[in-house]
């Protein structure tokens, strides 16, 4: 690794983006050193308390060593290698490497609505700050990209590392729901309820007739598929059903009630009820405006 860091000029059209990045590093700390490095703005370094609170966010990935982390939100926490850390705007923080290992770490810090909007929406947690990933080569490539991006700041690169940076929360994401999951069998339980759904599309069929062809029980079954899809099953059943009309409204010349009886809707206007509390738009409007 060789140590390089860059805080970046954002201007009013990148901020139109929706996401910026401000600043983007790698650097080994040694072990004994003092943290952070003293070349870094004034604005970055911990104050005489020890806390520092910053305007933005912050991805931080140890690779190797160990440290400590402690925000307002989320009490003293060993940090091992491996481990991503999240840092919120004016939420004070401080986190060192072990003086005994130090540690390796890259980060990027941004801002902007995007990223607002997955705190808000709870993808991201304050009180879930470090969040342990293991080592993976794909998300180190992507912060090695957006380094190599923001050293040349070719025209339109701002946009670019964004749209990498927000790849990257997307496979952190991913990385850790997929750790907090269950095994390869419940994972086989999962898979074969998709496919059940999907194949009684057209029929009465429901989440708890799922679970009983599975030979799992119900409230187990409905918890776990949760935990794998972030949908209920009887929503990710209703949602099929949803994404199947649409496909029969622009593709077909199928009235809406036969196509409400086709996917077995009590009534034409129970799906047409249904069909806009999930689209915004009645299927006669939808047609429409997939049909211009």
């Amino acid at each position: 690794m060789i140590d390089f860091f860059k805080y970046l000029p954002v201007s009013r059209e990148d901020e139109k983006w929706g996401l910026t990045v401000l600043n983007v590093g790698c650097t080994r700390v040694k072990a004994t050193t003092d943290y952070p490095l003293a070349s870094h703005p004034a604005g970055y370094n911990f104050n005489r308390t020890g806390w520092r609170i910053l305007q933005e966010y912050q991805l931080i990935y140890i690779i190797k060593g160990q440290g400590v982390f402690e925000s307002a939100s989320c009490k003293s926490t060993m940090v091992k290698a491996g481990t991503v850390l999240f840092l919120f705007p004016n939420e004070k923080h401080r986190y060192k490497p072990d003086n005994r290992t130090g540690w390796d770490e890259y980060w990027v810090g941004l801002q902007g609505s995007v990223i607002d909007n997955l705190l808000l929406s709870g993808y991201l947690k304050r009180d879930s700050p470090c969040i342990y990933i293991g080592f993976n080569e794909q998300v180190l490539d992507v912060y090695n990209t957006i380094i190599e991006h923001a050293k040349l700041e070719k025209p339109g690169y701002q946009p670019l590392i964004a749209g990498a940076t927000l790849h990257l929360l997307g496979i952190c994401h991913a990385i850790a729901k997929q750790r907090i999951t269950g095994t390869k069998e419940d994972e086989g339980v999962i898979e074969k309820a998709r496919l059940l759904f999907r194949s009684n599309i057209s029929t009465s069929y429901s989440p708890e007739m799922a679970a009983a062809e599975l030979n799992v029980g119900y409230s187990w079954f409905r918890k776990l598929f949760k935990l794998y899809t972030g949908l209920s099953p009887g929503q990710y059943y209703l949602q099929l059903k949803i994404d199947k009309a649409k496909d029969l409204l622009a593709n077909s010349d199928r009235s809406v009630k036969e196509i409400a009886t086709d996917l077995n809707f009590q009534s034409s206007f129970y799906f047409s009820k249904i069909f806009k509390d999930k689209t915004g738009l009645r299927p006669t409007e939808y047609r429409k405006e997939t049909n211009f």
